[in-house]
């Protein structure tokens, strides 16, 4: 179930009257080494997509594709069933958010939001509307008369957003918008970015390397490495269901337990810890006994209270390295199978027991929310 297997349901849902479609796109800038690898992708009109990977993994390079500042290398971008390979980006119709804001510092709040306008060949009049339509949308309207360098950078950004709405494009980029922003402010505009986008219908590609902000804002996330998309998805179920181990590691917080693969059926396998334990797993991305894997578990599906989970649940011994007190939830730094790195999150709640540095424990979890991946 990694990404190879997923290619080719996404090569046919991509002719599906896609509003955004990449058909087998390539992209090299050195004619040897591919940033971009035989990508498929298609988003429906209104959807809210974020691209989310590490720096270098080709996401920003697919928005760079799609905007017109890239050309690929081999296969098709669509834009409503039109194929716009080798249409410039002033006539894609795309409207473009960045995180440096880009906006022309000479010019008036009004002035940079007239331009595109201006470029489009739009009269006055209508100009005059569209602008103050557009800073309402990012409650600006007061600011019209303003220089970009006599505003805050949550203003700036608002304006940048508003300048890429004035002209009411059906596509908007974003390309790490909110990457300066204080967490207060970026969290805010997390919030004003996703529901303006939901309620003028506008189609959204938004790229990131901030899995947080994919999680929160994303209707559907595409998870980058190396040129291809591990796992498109909703985030929850990104988070809970993650097709590989890069995913799972890249995706929130992880812990993991090497082994070896002993049985395997459809729905359960059975592991052999390299320790020497054994466990019942999801079977995700493996296929065989004396297959290697990496067993995928997160911190919140496991249980220090193991009278909870009944009979069927995994148990397995730890002594604890460190406690650390969070305010809503209690983060433990436990050493389990060999390994000092298993991290368990407990609710902050009455009842619940705080674990002291060498307190020996038993831990446990159900074999479904425990997933066999590939070896790491």
């Amino acid at each position: 179930m990694g990404n190879n297997d997923r290619e080719p349901q996404l090569a046919q849902t991509a002719n599906n009257d896609a509003f955004v479609a990449f058909e087998r796109v390539q992209k090299s800038y050195d004619g040897e080494t591919l940033v971009v690898k035989d990508l498929n992708l298609s988003m429906p009109k209104g959807e809210f997509l974020t691209m989310l990977g590490p720096s270098g993994s080709g996401k920003t390079t697919c928005l760079m594709m799609l905007a017109g500042f890239e050309t690929a290398t081999h296969g098709e971008i669509k834009l409503d069933g039109r194929q716009i390979n080798n249409i410039p980006p002033h006539k894609r119709g795309i409207g473009m958010v960045f995180q440096n804001y880009a906006l022309f510092p000479h010019m008036t709040v009004a002035e940079n939001l007239s331009f595109p306008l201006e470029v489009r060949k739009i009269g006055k009049s209508d100009r005059e509307g569209k602008v103050k339509r557009a800073l309402d949308m990012v409650q600006m309207g007061d600011f019209g008369g303003r220089r970009p360098a006599q505003l805050s950078g949550g203003q700036q950004q608002r304006i940048a957003l508003a300048r890429a709405l004035v002209f009411e494009p059906e596509l908007v980029l974003m390309d790490e918008p909110l990457g300066a922003l204080d967490k207060q402010l970026r969290e805010h505009m997390q919030f004003e970015i996703t529901n303006l986008a939901h309620e003028l219908g506008i189609t959204t590609v938004y790229v990131t390397h901030d899995q947080t902000e994919a999680l929160t804002m994303s209707d559907r996330v595409a998870v980058f490495d190396d040129g291809r998309i591990q796992q498109l998805a909703p985030p929850d179920e990104l988070y809970e269901s993650p097709d590989n181990s890069f995913v799972a590691q890249f995706i929130g917080e992880n812990n993991t337990l090497a082994g070896t693969i002993k049985e395997i059926s459809d729905d359960v396998c059975l592991v052999e810890l390299d320790d020497g334990g054994l466990i019942d797993a999801k079977p995700v991305n493996v296929s065989q006994p004396g297959e290697r894997t990496t067993i995928s578990i997160r911190p919140e599906r496991v249980e220090v209270d193991i009278t909870k989970l009944g009979e069927n649940a995994h148990t397995l011994d730890a002594e604890v390295l460190e406690f650390i007190y969070m305010g809503d939830v209690f983060r433990t730094r436990l050493r389990v199978a060999g390994r000092d790195d298993f991290i368990i999150k407990t609710r902050n709640s009455a009842d619940q027991r705080r674990l002291k540095p060498g307190e020996k424990i038993k831990i446990g979890w159900l074999p479904r929310d425990c997933r066999a991946l590939d070896a790491v």
